[in-house]
């Protein structure tokens, strides 16, 4: 099945977010309850504000021009620090968080968290000397009380720098590891992969918007990095960082209480997770759910109830930033056709099967478990094993099923189906299933 792509330009972002709005009239209550671990149940789940990657604090509003930390102020002040000689008045602070490969620049304590490596404009003037240019600095933010702007730079190129800052106990994670080693409840960690998401995505589009898709001339960075430009005077087409929207949703069949689950297999074994696909150019995101509900499994859907959405800036290169748009799909036909070309397989799983899943799967081990390899990371002594190492610790006996992390929109989608009114100790709440609402995520 080909799967085309909507591509969503910066301009068309507020347009984007209308219509998420008129999806709903009511607000539910919040997706998940708070953190919680007993010697009798390994259940977690976590009180986000935000999904991890939302909630960017250095993304709370845009400048205007003409505000000292507004992204053309701020770029004008960066090409002015660059050309200084160390030791002149600094009004502003201007910290840089480096990515190399896609993979930001971290640092470990003796607890079980993770820092990003946010290095001083002077000390990247000395790493790179000469080669510097304000053209390779990305705009990330500014942080007003501490009069701070905040810059990403792609340094794949200077490997060299690599064994300098293993020195200095600094090194490049994938934010992937970030992702899993974050601990939920620590807002701050969570502000910090929200930053190195956004870094990562615009500096990934940056790396592969070199050239203008219409004319074929070389693209000029715009507005301190946050869009490009042709150089093609006759041509001087706009560009904007790209998002690629995908619904994901939780099938259910309400009469029999149950929900069906796919797997695929890239899968870590026995993982289960919800159906997900791209929007197509010309479909609503409620046909987006349904057509893909009926390619993947032959299911036909009636209700598509919006659920939330989560920035996932994790996927490939080529697709820098996907949104991934959550919803409940209720099911009018319950005989399963797995496409094999997309899915290992697809079952509808009882609430009380869904329910041992999330009991099973120990979600705070693993997040230990991936805190500790970053730490070996940054150390130099790294242990070689895959991420389904983080994904799959278990308690006692060997879990059947598991899903996905509360990193993950899935994750949410599913534990809010399989516990809609109680919280983590069985205490009676309002019904986290909404009908034709929007979550406060």
């Amino acid at each position: 099945m080909l799967k085309l792509l909507n591509l969503l330009p910066s301009s068309s972002s507020k347009l984007f977010s209308r219509y998420i709005l008129s999806l709903s009239t009511k607000l539910p209550p919040p997706l998940t309850r708070p953190f919680s671990h007993h010697p009798a149940t390994t259940t977690m789940s976590i009180n986000l504000r935000t999904h991890a990657f939302a909630g960017n604090p250095l993304r709370s509003r845009t400048p205007n021009r003409v505000e000292p930390f507004s992204p053309a102020a701020a770029h004008e002040t960066l090409k002015t620090r660059i050309a200084e000689t160390a030791g002149e008045s600094v009004s502003v602070n201007l910290k840089v968080l480096p990515f190399r490969n896609g993979r930001p620049l971290a640092s470990s304590g003796s607890s079980d968290t993770w820092r990003l490596a946010w290095l001083g404009l002077e000390e990247v003037k000395r790493l790179l000397g000469a080669n510097l240019s304000a053209d390779s600095f990305v705009y990330l933010g500014y942080d007003a009380d501490e009069d701070s702007v905040y810059w990403a730079i792609d340094l794949s190129r200077e490997s060299s720098l690599v064994a300098e800052f293993g020195a200095m106990k600094l090194c490049f994670v994938e934010l992937r590891t970030l992702m899993v080693a974050t601990d939920w409840v620590d807002l701050k960690a969570m502000g910090s992969l929200a930053i190195a998401g956004h870094a990562r995505a615009l500096l990934e589009w940056y790396n592969i918007s070199r050239f203008c898709g219409h004319c074929g001339e070389k693209t000029v960075p715009m507005e301190a990095g946050r869009r490009k430009q042709c150089s093609n005077e006759s041509c001087k087409k706009r560009i904007y960082p790209r998002v690629d929207p995908v619904v994901i949703m939780l099938v259910i069949d309400s009469d029999n209480d149950r929900a069906l689950l796919s797997k695929q297999s890239r899968f870590v074994p026995r993982m289960w997770s919800c159906l997900a696909g791209f929007i197509e150019p010309g479909e609503s995101l409620e046909e987006a759910v349904r057509r893909e509900t009926w390619e993947e499994v032959g299911i036909e859907v009636g209700e598509v109830v919006y659920h939330s959405s989560q920035p996932w800036p994790v996927g490939p290169n080529s697709m820098p930033c996907q949104l991934m748009v959550g919803f409940f799909a209720y099911a009018k036909s319950l005989e399963i056709n797995v496409d094999k070309e997309e899915l290992e397989d697809a079952q509808w799983h009882s609430r009380e099967e869904v329910r041992r899943a999330l009991t099973f799967t120990e979600y705070k081990k693993a997040q230990q478990t991936a805190a500790a390899k970053v730490e070996q990371m940054c150390k130099g002594v790294e242990k070689t094993h895959s991420l389904s190492t983080e994904f799959n610790v278990e308690s006692g006996e060997l879990a059947p099923m598991f899903v996905p992390g509360p990193f993950a929109i899935a994750h949410h989608l599913i534990s809010s189906w399989a516990f809609p009114d109680k919280d983590i100790n069985g205490i009676e709440c309002r019904s986290k299933q909404p009908s034709g609402s929007m979550s406060n995520l």
